[in-house]
């Protein structure tokens, strides 16, 4: 939700102050922007340099935090709304006037002058409203090769499987609902970046992918090889009978079906769905989580580095989760205890953490057959 237009009081979030007045800010977006300022500086740590392009400032907290905690070298504010520039001007004026430039230009027109000009940054954020497309597509122009794109979809219903029609038009995608929507809307996002990549010539590889509730965000970076392929870059099949789910390669598709005992047994055939195509691999790379987890723990940024944790534990677990609702939902038992499960699966030899994205619920290598067999055994056990 953005902040009170009417407000003329100063807001605080990291070292960055400012005044929000008429311009947008989500105040429970700070996490997405506490894990862009971590990533930016373990990049400069790294690269030795940094120069942001924050396509879509708003308030302007994002250009203060990259400068102020990140140490950007320089950073590039635009905002598309001209109004805003009376409060812009004075939210930046605590930063050297040498570090930053300011504009009010379309965000896609600012993409296209950095190619034209080559003039390429390290990262490019883009905090759009609605599907990525077309900024993730003309932010490509801007970033240079080996450096970050923060990427940004806010449109649920066509992530969740609630309107075909804009998933089709924001992701090029089927995307159909089941109870993964979450993370779907999270490899939709990547996905759309690594075709549109692909087609140009370019890759993408994923920094991290976060959900806070309402948006979805991924950090990826841009490489000068497609990393786009058959195995990476798939589809999603989830079975409305059992509740299993499968990933399902480009060629499989017409030969799907559910390997469940109790569905293959029905006379009638299983009621599967199919998403995608999405992004099938990992959502994070592990070694920038781990750098980016240091650099919170020496900033005494504990939440941050805890949650930085559990998205390190999620990743290399396959495209989808269960959560613990439609475990004792279609179990016919009462919620399984999160933690007593997952000890449960490990201990049988199936690897096993909760998402980020919701704690009540199981990511997990184990069937959701398998599942719901251990929290049936679990509920027994508890009842003698």
């Amino acid at each position: 939700m953005a902040s009170s237009a009417a407000s003329d009081s100063r807001v605080a979030e990291g070292q960055a102050q400012f005044r929000v007045q008429s311009a947008f800010y989500r105040p429970a977006s700070t996490v997405a922007r506490d894990l862009a300022v971590l990533a930016a500086a373990e990049y400069r740590q790294r690269q030795g340099q940094l120069r942001v392009l924050d396509a879509m400032t708003g308030c302007g907290v994002r250009p203060l935090r990259y400068i102020l905690e990140a140490k950007a070298d320089w950073v590039w504010a635009n905002e598309g709304n001209p109004d805003l520039a009376a409060t812009l001007t004075a939210n930046l004026a605590e930063l050297p006037s040498h570090r930053y430039r300011l504009t009010h230009q379309d965000a896609n027109q600012v993409f296209f002058t950095c190619y034209q000009n080559r003039d390429f940054y390290d990262l490019v954020d883009i905090d759009n409203f609605g599907g990525p497309a077309p900024y993730a597509s003309h932010g490509l122009w801007a970033a240079r090769i080996g450096g970050l794109i923060y990427l940004t979809s806010t449109d649920g219903r066509a992530t969740s499987g609630h309107d075909l029609a804009a998933s089709l038009r924001g992701y090029g995608a089927c995307a159909r609902s089941h109870p993964a929507v979450q993370e779907q809307g999270l490899r939709l996002l990547i996905g759309h970046a690594a075709q549109t990549a692909a087609a140009r010539g370019l890759g993408i590889e994923p920094v991290f992918a976060l959900f806070t509730g309402q948006v979805h965000r991924a950090m990826v970076r841009l490489v000068a090889k497609p990393t786009l392929t058959v195995q990476n870059y798939g589809f999603l099949a989830y079975c409305h009978r059992c509740g299993h789910f499968q990933t399902v390669l480009w060629r499989q598709l017409g030969r799907v079906e559910c390997p469940c005992p109790s569905c293959q047994s029905q006379a009638e055939p299983p009621s599967l769905v199919l998403s995608g195509p999405m992004w099938l691999a990992d959502l994070h790379d592990p070694q920038t989580l781990v750098a980016m987890g240091q650099l919170a723990e020496a900033w005494g940024w504990g939440d941050q580095a805890q949650l930085l944790g559990t998205m390190a534990r999620e990743t290399a677990l396959p495209p989808y989760y269960y959560p613990l609702g439609e475990i004792g939902r279609r179990g016919r038992l009462d919620i399984p205890n999160r933690d007593r499960l997952i000890a449960a699966l490990e201990a049988q030899g199936y690897r096993a953490a909760v998402p980020h994205w919701d704690r009540q619920a199981v990511k997990t290598d184990a069937s959701f057959r398998v599942c719901l067999q251990i929290a049936q055994a679990l509920v027994k056990v508890q009842g003698q």
